[in-house]
Protein backbone atom coordinates (compact mmCIF):
# COMPACT_ATOMS: atom_id res chain seq x y z
CA UNK A 1 0.00 0.00 0.00
CA UNK A 2 2.59 2.27 0.63
CA UNK A 3 4.16 1.95 -2.15
CA UNK A 4 1.30 2.19 -4.73
CA UNK A 5 1.04 5.90 -2.31
CA UNK A 6 4.11 6.67 -2.98
CA UNK A 7 3.80 6.30 -7.05
CA UNK A 8 0.67 8.06 -6.62
CA UNK A 9 2.28 11.30 -4.96
CA UNK A 10 5.26 11.09 -7.27
CA UNK A 11 2.65 11.52 -10.53
CA UNK A 12 0.72 14.19 -8.28
CA UNK A 13 3.88 16.00 -8.01
CA UNK A 14 5.59 14.67 -11.64
CA UNK A 15 6.62 18.37 -12.72
CA UNK A 16 8.67 19.25 -9.42
CA UNK A 17 10.51 15.68 -9.85
CA UNK A 18 11.15 16.04 -13.17
CA UNK A 19 12.72 19.42 -12.45
CA UNK A 20 14.84 17.71 -9.75
CA UNK A 21 15.66 15.01 -11.80
CA UNK A 22 17.24 17.05 -14.67
CA UNK A 23 18.80 19.45 -11.67
CA UNK A 24 20.46 16.19 -10.27
CA UNK A 25 20.86 14.45 -13.32
CA UNK A 26 23.13 17.61 -14.83
CA UNK A 27 25.44 17.20 -11.29
CA UNK A 28 25.42 13.78 -12.09
CA UNK A 29 26.93 14.55 -15.63
CA UNK A 30 29.16 17.04 -14.15
CA UNK A 31 30.85 14.91 -12.22
CA UNK A 32 31.27 12.22 -14.83
CA UNK A 33 33.00 14.43 -16.85
CA UNK A 34 35.12 15.93 -14.12
CA UNK A 35 35.93 12.28 -13.61
CA UNK A 36 36.76 11.82 -17.30
CA UNK A 37 39.08 15.16 -17.23
CA UNK A 38 41.21 13.74 -14.22
CA UNK A 39 41.63 10.29 -15.79
CA UNK A 40 42.12 11.93 -19.07
CA UNK A 41 45.73 13.30 -17.98
CA UNK A 42 46.90 9.96 -17.12
CA UNK A 43 45.23 8.60 -20.65
CA UNK A 44 47.09 11.06 -22.08
CA UNK A 45 50.22 10.27 -20.94
CA UNK A 46 49.84 6.55 -21.40
CA UNK A 47 48.53 7.08 -24.83
CA UNK A 48 52.26 8.79 -25.52
CA UNK A 49 54.62 6.26 -24.03
CA UNK A 50 52.77 3.82 -24.83
CA UNK A 51 53.54 5.07 -28.84
CA UNK A 52 56.96 5.00 -27.83
CA UNK A 53 57.36 1.28 -27.97
CA UNK A 54 59.95 1.21 -24.77
CA UNK A 55 59.56 -1.46 -22.49
CA UNK A 56 62.19 0.09 -19.71
CA UNK A 57 63.38 3.98 -19.16
CA UNK A 58 66.81 3.68 -18.09
CA UNK A 59 67.56 6.53 -16.20
CA UNK A 60 70.57 7.88 -13.50
CA UNK A 61 69.79 7.09 -10.07
CA UNK A 62 68.11 9.95 -8.14
CA UNK A 63 66.36 10.82 -11.27
CA UNK A 64 62.57 11.63 -10.95
CA UNK A 65 62.08 9.76 -13.87
CA UNK A 66 62.94 9.76 -17.79
CA UNK A 67 60.78 13.29 -19.04
CA UNK A 68 60.83 15.89 -16.51
CA UNK A 69 62.31 15.12 -13.55
CA UNK A 70 65.04 13.36 -15.34
CA UNK A 71 68.94 14.16 -15.38
CA UNK A 72 71.03 14.45 -18.29
CA UNK A 73 74.20 12.34 -18.90
CA UNK A 74 76.44 10.95 -21.40
CA UNK A 75 75.80 7.54 -23.31
CA UNK A 76 78.80 6.61 -22.64
CA UNK A 77 77.32 3.74 -21.09
CA UNK A 78 75.01 2.84 -23.86
CA UNK A 79 77.06 -0.31 -24.69
CA UNK A 80 76.92 -1.40 -21.96
CA UNK A 81 73.61 -1.89 -21.36
CA UNK A 82 73.25 -2.82 -24.82
CA UNK A 83 75.19 -5.83 -23.62
CA UNK A 84 73.04 -7.09 -21.20
CA UNK A 85 71.80 -10.56 -22.04
CA UNK A 86 67.86 -9.58 -21.37
CA UNK A 87 68.12 -6.14 -24.02
CA UNK A 88 66.50 -6.64 -27.05
CA UNK A 89 67.52 -2.57 -28.21
CA UNK A 90 68.49 0.06 -26.39
CA UNK A 91 68.36 3.70 -27.88
CA UNK A 92 69.94 7.11 -26.72
CA UNK A 93 66.87 9.25 -25.53
CA UNK A 94 65.95 12.87 -24.78
CA UNK A 95 63.38 15.02 -23.62
CA UNK A 96 62.89 18.56 -23.29
CA UNK A 97 60.44 21.07 -22.24
CA UNK A 98 60.50 24.26 -24.98
CA UNK A 99 58.33 26.48 -26.60
CA UNK A 100 57.33 26.85 -30.13
CA UNK A 101 56.71 29.97 -32.35
CA UNK A 102 53.04 30.13 -33.04
CA UNK A 103 52.07 33.45 -35.20
CA UNK A 104 52.48 36.19 -33.28
CA UNK A 105 52.75 34.49 -30.28
CA UNK A 106 54.69 31.30 -28.63
CA UNK A 107 53.32 27.39 -27.54
CA UNK A 108 54.52 24.96 -24.96
CA UNK A 109 55.58 21.87 -26.38
CA UNK A 110 57.21 19.07 -25.39
CA UNK A 111 60.37 17.33 -27.46
CA UNK A 112 61.73 14.28 -27.35
CA UNK A 113 64.36 12.48 -29.04
CA UNK A 114 65.00 9.21 -30.02
CA UNK A 115 67.01 7.16 -33.59
CA UNK A 116 64.90 7.52 -36.93
CA UNK A 117 63.99 3.25 -36.43
CA UNK A 118 65.04 2.25 -32.70
CA UNK A 119 62.77 2.30 -29.50
CA UNK A 120 61.17 5.80 -28.63
CA UNK A 121 60.22 7.19 -32.10
CA UNK A 122 56.36 6.83 -32.46
CA UNK A 123 54.52 5.78 -35.21
CA UNK A 124 53.55 7.87 -38.27
CA UNK A 125 50.00 8.98 -39.25
CA UNK A 126 51.67 10.79 -42.76
CA UNK A 127 54.89 11.39 -44.25
CA UNK A 128 57.80 9.47 -42.42
CA UNK A 129 59.87 9.85 -39.47
CA UNK A 130 62.67 12.13 -39.06
CA UNK A 131 66.18 10.92 -40.26
CA UNK A 132 68.62 14.33 -39.99
CA UNK A 133 68.90 16.82 -37.19
CA UNK A 134 66.53 19.48 -38.54
CA UNK A 135 63.49 17.04 -39.17
CA UNK A 136 60.88 17.02 -36.88
CA UNK A 137 57.69 14.64 -36.61
CA UNK A 138 54.94 16.80 -35.26
CA UNK A 139 51.62 16.31 -33.30
CA UNK A 140 48.69 16.57 -35.41
CA UNK A 141 47.25 19.00 -32.77
CA UNK A 142 49.90 21.55 -33.78
CA UNK A 143 47.72 21.95 -36.70
CA UNK A 144 50.49 22.31 -39.68
CA UNK A 145 51.41 19.91 -41.99
CA UNK A 146 54.21 18.01 -44.16
CA UNK A 147 56.45 20.79 -45.30
CA UNK A 148 55.72 23.40 -43.05
CA UNK A 149 58.74 24.59 -40.82
CA UNK A 150 58.09 25.34 -37.46
CA UNK A 151 60.63 27.40 -34.63
CA UNK A 152 61.27 25.83 -31.99
CA UNK A 153 63.58 27.95 -29.48
CA UNK A 154 65.99 29.60 -32.27
CA UNK A 155 66.11 26.33 -34.13
CA UNK A 156 63.90 25.85 -37.66
CA UNK A 157 62.79 22.63 -38.08
CA UNK A 158 60.62 21.13 -41.23
CA UNK A 159 58.12 18.76 -40.60
CA UNK A 160 58.34 15.39 -42.50
CA UNK A 161 55.78 13.31 -39.89
CA UNK A 162 52.86 13.55 -38.62
CA UNK A 163 52.06 11.80 -35.26
CA UNK A 164 48.43 11.43 -34.82
CA UNK A 165 46.93 13.10 -31.61
CA UNK A 166 50.37 13.27 -29.86
CA UNK A 167 49.86 15.56 -26.33
CA UNK A 168 50.86 15.07 -22.70
CA UNK A 169 50.01 17.58 -19.76
CA UNK A 170 46.88 18.89 -20.73
CA UNK A 171 47.19 18.89 -24.18
CA UNK A 172 50.47 20.04 -24.65
CA UNK A 173 51.65 18.91 -28.38
CA UNK A 174 54.53 16.54 -28.55
CA UNK A 175 57.39 16.66 -31.32
CA UNK A 176 59.45 14.00 -32.13
CA UNK A 177 63.25 14.83 -33.20
CA UNK A 178 66.37 12.61 -34.05
CA UNK A 179 68.53 12.18 -30.72
CA UNK A 180 71.43 14.33 -32.57
CA UNK A 181 68.24 17.14 -33.23
CA UNK A 182 67.22 17.04 -29.64
CA UNK A 183 70.76 17.47 -28.44
CA UNK A 184 71.43 20.60 -30.93
CA UNK A 185 67.73 21.82 -29.82
CA UNK A 186 68.59 21.57 -25.66
CA UNK A 187 72.02 20.83 -24.84
CA UNK A 188 74.30 22.81 -27.92
CA UNK A 189 75.00 19.69 -29.68
CA UNK A 190 76.50 17.93 -26.50
CA UNK A 191 76.32 14.08 -26.62
CA UNK A 192 73.75 14.11 -23.43
CA UNK A 193 70.64 11.74 -22.94
CA UNK A 194 67.71 11.67 -20.50
CA UNK A 195 67.52 8.02 -20.87
CA UNK A 196 68.30 4.61 -22.58
CA UNK A 197 64.91 3.35 -23.91
CA UNK A 198 64.93 -0.66 -23.78
CA UNK A 199 63.46 -3.12 -25.56
CA UNK A 200 63.67 -6.51 -23.50
CA UNK A 201 64.01 -7.10 -19.68
CA UNK A 202 67.71 -6.63 -18.79
CA UNK A 203 68.71 -8.82 -15.90
CA UNK A 204 71.60 -5.78 -14.62
CA UNK A 205 72.02 -2.55 -15.38
CA UNK A 206 75.57 -0.60 -14.41
CA UNK A 207 75.97 0.82 -11.44
CA UNK A 208 74.39 4.46 -10.77
CA UNK A 209 71.05 3.73 -12.96
CA UNK A 210 67.99 2.16 -12.25
CA UNK A 211 65.10 1.79 -14.29
CA UNK A 212 61.22 2.84 -14.76
CA UNK A 213 58.23 0.96 -16.86
CA UNK A 214 55.83 2.42 -18.66
CA UNK A 215 53.54 2.73 -15.57
CA UNK A 216 56.56 4.70 -14.01
CA UNK A 217 57.38 7.10 -16.96
CA UNK A 218 52.99 7.65 -17.07
CA UNK A 219 53.41 8.54 -13.16
CA UNK A 220 56.11 11.13 -13.75
CA UNK A 221 54.42 12.42 -16.52
CA UNK A 222 51.33 13.45 -14.83
CA UNK A 223 52.96 14.42 -11.62
CA UNK A 224 53.19 18.21 -12.37
CA UNK A 225 49.37 17.48 -12.77
CA UNK A 226 48.86 16.58 -9.48
CA UNK A 227 47.92 19.84 -7.67
CA UNK A 228 44.79 19.85 -10.53
CA UNK A 229 43.69 16.76 -10.20
CA UNK A 230 43.07 17.09 -6.80
CA UNK A 231 41.40 20.10 -7.23
CA UNK A 232 39.00 18.61 -9.71
CA UNK A 233 38.45 15.85 -6.98
CA UNK A 234 37.45 18.08 -4.61
CA UNK A 235 35.10 19.84 -6.82
CA UNK A 236 33.21 16.46 -7.98
CA UNK A 237 33.10 15.96 -3.81
CA UNK A 238 31.16 18.98 -3.58
CA UNK A 239 28.81 18.46 -6.43
CA UNK A 240 28.07 14.82 -5.00
CA UNK A 241 27.18 16.98 -1.66
CA UNK A 242 25.03 19.12 -3.71
CA UNK A 243 23.47 16.28 -5.23
CA UNK A 244 22.58 15.04 -1.99
CA UNK A 245 20.76 18.23 -0.71
CA UNK A 246 19.12 18.15 -3.80
CA UNK A 247 17.10 15.27 -3.53
CA UNK A 248 17.23 15.54 0.24
CA UNK A 249 15.17 19.13 0.10
CA UNK A 250 12.76 17.64 -2.57
CA UNK A 251 11.84 14.80 -0.14
CA UNK A 252 11.70 17.15 2.80
CA UNK A 253 9.30 19.11 0.79
CA UNK A 254 7.22 15.81 0.03
CA UNK A 255 7.26 15.12 3.86
CA UNK A 256 5.73 18.63 5.01
CA UNK A 257 3.36 18.41 2.82
CA UNK A 258 2.23 14.64 3.15
CA UNK A 259 1.38 15.54 7.09
CA UNK A 260 -2.23 14.61 6.93
CA UNK A 261 -1.28 11.40 4.86
CA UNK A 262 1.13 9.98 7.07
CA UNK A 263 -1.18 10.60 10.17
CA UNK A 264 -4.16 9.02 8.43
CA UNK A 265 -1.60 6.02 7.84
CA UNK A 266 -0.59 5.84 11.61
CA UNK A 267 -4.22 5.91 12.47
CA UNK A 268 -4.91 3.04 10.85
CA UNK A 269 -1.87 1.11 12.38
CA UNK A 270 0.83 1.54 9.22
CA UNK A 271 4.15 1.23 10.77
CA UNK A 272 6.96 3.87 10.86
CA UNK A 273 8.75 1.58 8.78
CA UNK A 274 6.54 0.82 5.97
CA UNK A 275 6.01 4.95 5.77
CA UNK A 276 9.81 5.85 5.55
CA UNK A 277 9.86 2.66 2.63
CA UNK A 278 7.45 4.76 0.69
CA UNK A 279 9.81 7.79 0.71
CA UNK A 280 13.40 5.78 0.12
CA UNK A 281 11.38 4.54 -2.46
CA UNK A 282 10.89 8.44 -3.86
CA UNK A 283 14.55 8.97 -3.20
CA UNK A 284 15.33 6.47 -4.66
CA UNK A 285 13.68 6.05 -8.07
CA UNK A 286 14.34 10.23 -8.43
CA UNK A 287 18.06 9.26 -7.99
CA UNK A 288 18.46 6.29 -10.39
CA UNK A 289 16.35 7.95 -13.29
CA UNK A 290 18.85 11.51 -12.45
CA UNK A 291 21.98 8.94 -12.75
CA UNK A 292 20.73 7.66 -15.88
CA UNK A 293 20.25 11.47 -17.25
CA UNK A 294 23.84 12.06 -15.88
CA UNK A 295 24.88 9.76 -18.67
CA UNK A 296 23.09 10.86 -21.29
CA UNK A 297 24.32 14.75 -20.86
CA UNK A 298 27.81 13.26 -19.35
CA UNK A 299 28.46 12.10 -23.31
CA UNK A 300 26.77 15.08 -24.40
CA UNK A 301 29.16 17.56 -22.41
CA UNK A 302 32.47 16.00 -22.83
CA UNK A 303 33.15 17.02 -26.65
CA UNK A 304 32.68 20.39 -25.23
CA UNK A 305 35.44 20.85 -23.43
CA UNK A 306 39.27 21.06 -24.81
CA UNK A 307 40.82 18.36 -22.91
CA UNK A 308 40.80 14.81 -23.23
CA UNK A 309 37.29 13.48 -20.91
CA UNK A 310 38.00 9.65 -20.50
CA UNK A 311 35.39 8.65 -18.28
CA UNK A 312 36.46 5.32 -17.04
CA UNK A 313 34.07 2.21 -17.05
CA UNK A 314 34.12 1.73 -13.39
CA UNK A 315 32.49 5.55 -13.20
CA UNK A 316 29.55 4.68 -15.09
CA UNK A 317 29.10 1.01 -12.82
CA UNK A 318 29.63 3.86 -9.69
CA UNK A 319 27.04 5.49 -10.70
CA UNK A 320 23.92 3.58 -9.99
CA UNK A 321 25.75 2.34 -6.36
CA UNK A 322 26.02 6.14 -5.67
CA UNK A 323 22.70 7.05 -6.79
CA UNK A 324 21.56 4.52 -4.34
CA UNK A 325 23.65 5.69 -1.35
CA UNK A 326 22.33 9.70 -2.02
CA UNK A 327 18.72 8.18 -2.27
CA UNK A 328 18.92 6.52 1.14
CA UNK A 329 20.62 9.61 2.37
CA UNK A 330 17.78 11.81 0.84
CA UNK A 331 15.41 9.89 2.35
CA UNK A 332 16.73 10.91 6.14
CA UNK A 333 15.71 13.73 5.98
CA UNK A 334 11.87 13.21 6.16
CA UNK A 335 12.56 11.17 9.00
CA UNK A 336 12.11 13.43 11.63
CA UNK A 337 9.02 14.39 10.72
CA UNK A 338 7.60 10.88 9.73
CA UNK A 339 8.48 9.93 13.38
CA UNK A 340 6.91 13.35 14.84
CA UNK A 341 3.97 13.23 13.23
CA UNK A 342 0.60 12.62 15.51
CA UNK A 343 -2.41 10.40 14.52
CA UNK A 344 -4.35 12.50 15.77
CA UNK A 345 -3.85 14.92 13.07
CA UNK A 346 -5.94 12.94 10.94
CA UNK A 347 -8.88 13.91 12.97
CA UNK A 348 -8.56 17.29 12.93
CA UNK A 349 -6.32 17.71 15.64
CA UNK A 350 -3.14 20.07 16.25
Amino acid sequence: MMLFAALRDMQWRKRRLVITIVSTGLIFGMTLVLTGLANGFRVEARNTVDSMGVDLFVVKTGAAGPFLGSIPFPDTDLPRVQADPGVQTAAPLACLGTLMKDGSGTRNVTAFGAPERGPGMPQVSEGRTPSAPDEVAASSTVGRKIGDKIEVGTHTLRIVGIVPNSTAMAKIPNIFLTTKGLQQLGYNGQSLITSIGIKGSPQHLPEGYQGYSRSGAVDELVRPLKVAVNSIKIVAVLLWIVAVLIVGSVVYLSALERLRDFAVFKAIGTTTRAILGGLALQALVVSLLAAAVGVVLAQLLAPLFPMIVAVPAGAYLALPVVAIVIGLLASLAGLRRVVAVDPALAFGGP
